[in-house]
Order: C-alpha cells, then structure tokens, then sequence
C-alpha cells in the first residue's frame, strides 16, 4: 500500500507542501515510517520480510548464463569466463537504454573483443610512456612510470646471536602516474599523443587577473568544464573551451553574474501575468516533476496533462485550485502540561534520645559515736 499509485500521488502533494513551508516533514515522515490511521507504516513492512539475499535482488537474469547485476560503479553483466571460479564481468554502456539490454545484445557485449591498453607513445620531455586505457569510470589517458630495479638485500651482523640478518630496506614513496580523462567528444582508439600530453598538461593557466594577480585556470571536473580564478569558479560550455578560451573570453565570463543564465534558462514555459498576484506565471521543473508558479504559489501539473498542453487558462486555474484549497493545516501544537510538584510527606522527627542519668556518689555520713570508739580502742 506504500506503493499504490493513490498513495504516490497524494505523497508528492505532500512533498510540496513540506518544500512550501505549509507542513512539517519530520510529522509526515514519522507517519510514514511508524503509520498513521491512513496506512500502516513501513516499519510494520519490513519488519516481518524475512531474511533478505541482497545479492539475488540485485540480480536479474537475462539469458541463463547471463546475469545483470548492479555494482558499486554501475550496471554490468556476469558470465562464465576461462576459470570457472572467476566469472567474467563486463560493463554496460552507458548510453544503452535498459530495454536495449535483449539476450541477443548482452551476447553482443559478451562476445565483443576485450579492448586492451594502447600505447601512444613516449613524452619527449621525460621519456615515460604514454597509454590509452578503458577504466571503470570511462576511457582515460597515463603516463606509466617506469618500473624500479628490485633492491638487493642486505645483510647484518648480530652482535647478540653473531648470526647475519636481512636489513630492513627504507621504505620509497610511491609515484602516483599523471592521469586525465578523454573528453566526451573524443575517441580511445584514435587519441594521438599531442592530445594525450595535452589532457595530462592540464589544468591549462589561460592568463593572470589583472585586477586580483590571480591565476585563471581552465579544467574539467566532475560536473563539467569551468574556469578557476582562487576559489571563483565559473561553467564552460563545452570541454573544447578549455583549450580555446583565452584571457579575454574568461575576463569576460567573470565579469557577468555567476547564475545569471542560469536562471534565465530554468523555465520551461512562460506566460502573462497572473490576474490574482498579478505576478507572472511560469512553468519549472522542479525536484518531483513540473508545477506551475507565479512566485508566491506552486501548483503541481497533474499527472497525465502535457506540459505543451497547457496554455495560460489552465495555468491560472491550476493557481486559482491551489490557492482555494488553502495551506495546510498543521496539527496544534501539544501544550506542556505543567506538572503539579508532589507534596512532600511530613517527615517523622526521631524521638530524642535522652541521656541516662548519672548517679551522684552519696555524700558520707559521720560515723556513730559507738563505731567511732571501737576504732579508737582497736
């Protein structure tokens, strides 16, 4: 029930009202997870699953000695390979649709010959040796160290034992090889060694700011090509701009606003103002699909209904819904209640102990006249 289409689409109301502001996420969460009188939650789900055998979820037979598995750097196929206790792995593409991936292609890609390092040549400067190579996170191109002589041991005098023991050798850092991927318009076969150098010279200094003294620089990253000046970043559009731009082309990017087309270019559709808000109406896609907004209120596009369907009508109306259900109500907040102190029992007082009292030695009598003459004869 937590994956009923009635249950997702009320959710993304939800969601839009938590990214309005108009309910509290960690309430709708709750509800979620723990249930509510609307559905049970997702704890009473998992709780009675079973044991779980992440590695046959994670795997979905497409012929039957082919195997589609989701790893840590994507999708790939497993099939039997030369050792029968290591299986072979190949990478799918990643410009392959899932439903392209039939048996007759997975074979395709199976059968396809393993594309092995390529040299390209050697770096005139130095003299290492420069390959092309298919990686895990795509084609790439490395200058190769050369391999270092083994080191002959050596050997000690015990004074102790008078044995010869092997001396410990220094430990030598490890050169890490100059790497740079290939751009997406480039192919691995046919990279030649001028470009190859120049992917690993990167990043490229374009020119000096004369304004800060500051080095711009131009490299590709994970999102993209950009321009460097310190901390100051700004988008290239291509990844040819790299080796194009010159100082100019970059004093220039930096002096227009940093998301300035950014912003220009977010919106899909545009239309009049709005009669109400009088605000002008626009259609954006946001994080769970495109909505309708004149700025103030979000009205999402219902399922079904082409963003190319809707004209400026059926976007005031979709405004003019919204604004008639009105913000969601939020559950009053639980007042404290103010707990009374408990009353303090009376304390028993302890009974005094009273001290014995101590006897006072009798005072001596005078001895009898009698008694007092016995003594006196004696």
């Amino acid at each position: 029930d937590l994956v009923q289409y009635d249950f997702t689409a009320g959710m993304e109301d939800d969601l839009d009202r938590i990214a309005g502001g108009e309910a509290d996420r960690v309430e709708w969460l709750t509800g979620f997870y723990f249930g509510s009188e609307k559905h049970r939650g997702l704890r009473t789900v998992i709780d009675n699953m079973g044991e779980i055998d992440a590695r046959e979820i994670n795997s979905i037979a497409i012929a039957d000695d082919v195997t589609l598995r989701i790893g840590k750097y994507g999708p790939y196929l497993e099939a039997p390979g030369d050792n029968p206790e290591t299986p072979r792995r190949v990478n799918i593409p990643q410009e392959l649709a899932p439903d392209e991936l039939t048996a007759a292609k997975a074979r395709e890609l199976i059968d396809a010959p393993v594309v092995g390092d390529r040299v390209i040549g050697l770096n005139p400067d130095n003299g290492k040796q420069i390959v092309a190579k298919d990686g895990r996170f795509g084609p790439y191109v490395t200058e190769l160290e050369p391999e270092l002589p083994p080191v002959e041991a050596e050997f000690v005098l015990d004074k102790k034992t008078g044995e010869l023991k092997e001396k410990k050798a220094k430990k030598v850092a490890v050169v890490k090889p100059r790497t740079a991927s290939i751009f997406s318009s480039m192919d691995l076969a046919t990279v030649d060694l001028d470009t190859a150098l120049a992917l690993l010279s990167l990043p490229r200094v374009v020119g000096v700011d004369p304004e800060s003294g500051v080095e711009i620089l131009s490299q590709n990253g994970r999102f993209g090509a950009y321009l460097k000046r310190g901390a100051d970043t700004r988008s290239l559009i291509s990844e040819d701009q790299i080796f194009e731009i010159d100082l100019a082309g970059a004093l220039e990017l930096y002096a227009q606003p940093k998301y300035g087309g950014r912003a220009a270019s977010s919106a899909l559709k545009e239309f009049d103002v709005d009669p109400v808000s009088e605000k002008p109406i626009r259609i954006k896609d946001g994080r769970f699909g495109a909505y309708v907004t004149d700025g103030t209120t979000n009205a999402t596009i219902p399922r079904g209904e082409d963003i190319d369907d809707i004209d400026f009508e059926r976007a005031v109306q979709l405004l003019a819904d919204k604004r008639a259900k009105g913000p969601a109500t939020k559950p009053a907040a639980k007042k404290a209640v103010a707990k009374k102190p408990a009353a303090k029992k009376p304390v028993a007082k302890k009974p005094v102990a009273k001290k014995p009292a101590v006897k006072k030695p009798a005072a001596a009598k005078p001895a009898a006249p009698r008694a007092a003459a016995a003594a006196k004869s004696e």
